[in-house]
């Protein structure tokens, strides 16, 4: 137990759940604006991947990180666009879609991968993203090092997240697009387009999915390598119900899992870690994870129009 709050009294650990919140909370907030407009986009593990390997490979080819981080968010539009495409107008099922535009997605980039780079064996490295300590603050004993030293990509997660819940409460635009997860025929009858709403919120959403990939590869490590993702992206389907599809919940459960991840971690490296297997550790996140899930989606609402297709004139 000593181990545990000395690990907890830290500032590196703060810092590293933050460092490690930071790409789920990219790519929640893009599941959480799919699923809010009635879309449910099981592309993202996919889509990360994708993200990940655009956003390096541009980088690699000589253009800035932000102009990576761009391409990245250009590359999720596009597989959000075909995810869209097949589910909306054509209200094709969102569960084969979406685990589709995954397979695609992940297959695209590794193929295009071993296609530039047939004979390259370690993955080759890139000038990542490096920490900005904001002046005074981080200073500041505990907080500083854990909040204001990160890097800029980090920053803009949590603005991203501000941005995403001012929109959704205080936005036509974001009434508009709750509305058509909730109620579409109420949508129609304001004469706006649930289709475009819908088709609109996919491709954003599916854009910051592919930045949160991206940033595991342009600020958490420097070079892309097959299986990074391992699984990030089905962890954010599920902070969306453990957020009951609210942005700031959303982020308190990345925050948490993140936690989880960055403890398991340093136990490791405990006396604790060497008496019991590695793989308990391994699964820790994961099991209180499920466990938080299950306490939290009791009192969640689910969107009422969530992965039902809606057709212009119908009821």
């Amino acid at each position: 137990m000593a181990e545990i709050l000395d690990i907890l009294a830290s500032a590196t650990f703060w810092a590293a759940v933050i460092r490690i919140a930071a790409p789920l909370i990219f790519a929640t907030l893009g599941e959480l604006l799919c699923e809010r407009a009635g879309v449910l986009n099981l592309g993202i593990e996919g889509i990360m991947v994708a993200g990940a390997f655009a956003g390096w490979f541009a980088v690699w080819s000589g253009t800035s990180l932000w102009q990576g981080v761009a391409v990245a968010f250009a590359v999720g539009m596009t597989f959000g666009l075909l995810h869209a495409l097949l589910t909306v107008p054509f209200g094709l099922s969102q569960h084969v879609v979406g685990l589709g535009v995954t397979l695609l997605a992940t297959a695209a980039a590794y193929y295009t991968y071993r296609l530039a780079l047939p004979q390259v064996t370690t993955p080759p490295r890139i000038e990542p993203f490096l920490p900005l300590a904001v002046p005074g603050l981080s200073d500041l004993p505990l907080v500083g090092p854990a909040l204001f030293a990160q890097t800029p990509l980090t920053y803009a997660a949590f603005a991203t997240a501000l941005a995403v819940a001012l929109v959704l409460a205080r936005t036509p635009l974001g009434l508009a697009l709750r509305a058509a997860g909730e109620n579409p025929t109420a949508v129609e009858a304001q004469g706006l387009s649930v289709t475009a709403l819908r088709i609109g919120a996919v491709m954003a959403g599916s854009g910051l999915m592919a930045v949160g990939g991206a940033f595991l590869t342009l600020s958490a490590f420097n070079g892309f390598f097959f299986e990074m993702v391992n699984g990030r992206g089905w962890i954010c389907i599920a902070l969306v119900v453990f957020g009951a599809w609210a942005p700031g919940k959303a982020v308190l459960g990345a925050l948490l899992f993140a936690a989880f991840d960055a403890l398991q971690i340093r136990l490791q490296q405990t006396a604790l870690g060497a008496a019991l297997p590695y793989q308990i550790f391994l699964m820790l996140p994961f099991a209180l994870s499920i466990l938080a899930l299950v306490m939290m989606s009791r009192r969640a609402t689910v969107p009422a129009a969530l992965m039902v297709p809606y057709r212009k004139g119908e009821r």
